[in-house]
């Protein structure tokens, strides 16, 4: 199985989403599955690939052309696929992957959730979706959800296809109930 992890490469955030990243790329290798992410070797993309890696994944990135030759990508990549931009990006990312985690982020993470979420409900793919967010980043975006839901711009079932989870265990077992 291939898990693809949405997160930031910002480079100044709080300590503890390093960790959240590594811990998930671990999770991600001691479950036998592979990591699918945007290739790169920065912030929160680098410690999920390095999580991943050190407990026996293979890391498979997708990063736009642009961004490659900004050498952000991970040399240690077990393959990285260049793709021409940012939408071509999505859509590789979308072919290669079983499953989605989105960990806390801005907005390219938002979109990324987004588009794989519609995709999901419209159904473009099948594939689980999860949100790890165990310090509350996206406590914010649950309630304008939620609230979007009340005012019925929402339909039914939309905000059931995704799990929502406080801790990586949680998040990992989400999937593993989907996949198998």
């Amino acid at each position: 199985m291939r898990i693809s992890v949405y997160c930031s490469s910002a480079p100044d955030i709080d300590p503890k989403y390093l960790e959240l990243a590594y811990q998930v790329g671990a999770a991600i290798g001691k479950e036998g599955w592979d990591l699918v992410w945007g290739g790169g070797a920065i912030s929160m993309m680098g410690e999920v690939a390095r999580g991943a890696r050190e407990n026996g994944a293979k890391t498979i990135g997708v990063i736009p052309e642009k961004l490659f030759k900004k050498e952000i990508q991970d040399p240690q990549a077990s393959e990285m696929h260049v793709a021409s931009d940012m939408r071509t990006r999505k859509a590789k990312l979308e072919e290669l992957s079983d499953a989605f985690i989105t960990l806390p982020g801005g907005i390219g993470t938002l979109e990324e959730f987004f588009e794989i979420w519609v995709g999901r409900y419209l159904e473009f793919h099948p594939k689980p979706i999860a949100v790890c967010d165990p310090y509350g980043a996206f406590a914010p975006l649950q309630e304008a959800i939620s609230h979007l839901t009340d005012l019925k711009f929402m339909k039914e079932g939309q905000a059931h296809l995704v799990a929502w989870c406080s801790d990586v265990p949680s998040t990992i077992s989400s999937l593993r109930t989907h996949l198998s």
